[in-house]
């Protein structure tokens, strides 16, 4: 990023067209607070950029106020008239952004897209590039290269909607999900927060866990189910990746859902987890590879399964644009680890790159 002694123009992006437009706004939230915290506000002036459910991006006249209220904007209040849906240029009052730092979740903003706009502005930004951001979001293609890096993951199957067509096929398909046992967890390959993750328990359940998924994302992707502790560890940094401490979720749901995971009092985070040292460092180890593998730097959490009587780790997932609420495990294992929320955002800054 720019060395300077004048204050350095964050254009933080939030909101997005995805299912997690919400939860995106509650990160933003947090960041800025962060950014605008401390020493940093010395360093930094921020300038909110928000894109709201149709994709138009807006300056910080409308993005103020949605950070204001927490909620997304209603289009009867946007300046009217609406110009057409998607990105067309960027807002009035981001001429001057040095670094941008954009807090989106799922498509369209955490998925490579956003970045590789930002990769053709020639300007710095938080977070994964074009590669990492598109391998990370979609869970056949990140599936596939935790396998290529021989990292462990609980047996799966990867499909597309239009197998789910009728025909033998299909059947032999289903039959071949079905060997996985039940319960098992469909999920969209392309969103995050657990939104359309179905755990099904039968062939009616699965039947309809696939067409719900299938009309949220073409690319399917079948677990198995395993009784295990769920694991989180954050890494950060650009040519120096670091592992943060190890973090458990544990919650009373039947499995981690969106509900759980941004309801309050519904989990409970235990940072550091309590788990013997090796095991501790097997997780910092694999999420450090998880990243190398998927070509990511700047931030991740990494996700895993840990079965404590077989001791056997299996790697979940990788979130290149982890949730910064304030009940989000990304910050709060940093917290931990030593780095305030403050500087944790200004060491993220730092890692920005075209």
């Amino acid at each position: 990023m720019p060395k300077t002694s004048t204050p350095v123009q964050i254009g933080l992006v939030f909101g997005g067209d995805s299912g997690e437009h919400a939860v995106s706004i509650r990160s933003a939230i947090t960041v800025l607070q962060g950014l605008r915290g401390g020493e940093n506000r010395h360093r930094y002036v921020v300038v909110p950029v928000y894109i709201d459910r149709q994709g138009r991006w807006w300056g910080p006249a409308v993005a103020d106020a949605v950070l204001e209220s927490g909620q997304p904007a209603d289009e009867q209040a946007l300046p009217q008239p609406l110009p057409p849906s998607g990105f067309r240029s960027l807002p009035e009052g981001t001429e001057a952004v040095d670094v941008w730092y954009p807090v989106l979740h799922g498509p369209n903003g955490e998925d490579g897209t956003v970045q590789g706009l930002f990769r053709l502005m020639q300007r710095p930004f938080v977070g994964a590039a074009v590669l990492g951001s598109a391998v990370g979001m979609d869970k056949q293609a990140m599936k596939a290269a935790f396998a290529a890096a021989d990292l462990p993951q609980v047996p799966y199957v990867c499909l597309q909607a239009n197998e789910l067509e009728p025909s033998e096929a299909r059947e032999q398909l289903l039959k071949r999900i079905e060997a996985l046992g039940y319960p098992c967890f469909v999920k969209p390959a392309n969103l995050g927060s657990s939104v359309g993750i179905s755990k099904v328990r039968n062939r009616e359940e699965l039947e309809i866990g696939l067409r719900q998924a299938a009309e949220l994302d073409p690319r399917l992707v079948v677990e198995q189910g395993v009784s295990a502790r769920e694991l989180e560890c954050a890494v950060l940094g650009r040519d120096q990746l670091k592992a943060s401490v190890v973090g458990e979720i544990r919650f009373d749901a039947d499995w981690y859902d969106y509900e759980t995971k941004y309801t309050s009092g519904r989990s409970t985070t235990l940072i550091p987890a309590p788990l013997p040292d090796e095991v501790s460092q097997r997780v910092r180890r694999q999420a450090l590879l998880a990243c190398e593998a998927v070509g990511v730097h700047g931030m991740a959490r990494v996700d895993f399964f840990f079965d404590e009587e077989a001791n056997a780790l299996w790697i979940n997932e990788i979130n290149t644009l982890p949730g910064f609420t304030d009940q989000s495990m990304y910050p709060m294992l940093w917290e931990n680890s030593g780095l305030t929320l403050e500087q944790l955002v200004h060491e993220l800054v730092q890692t920005a790159g075209q």
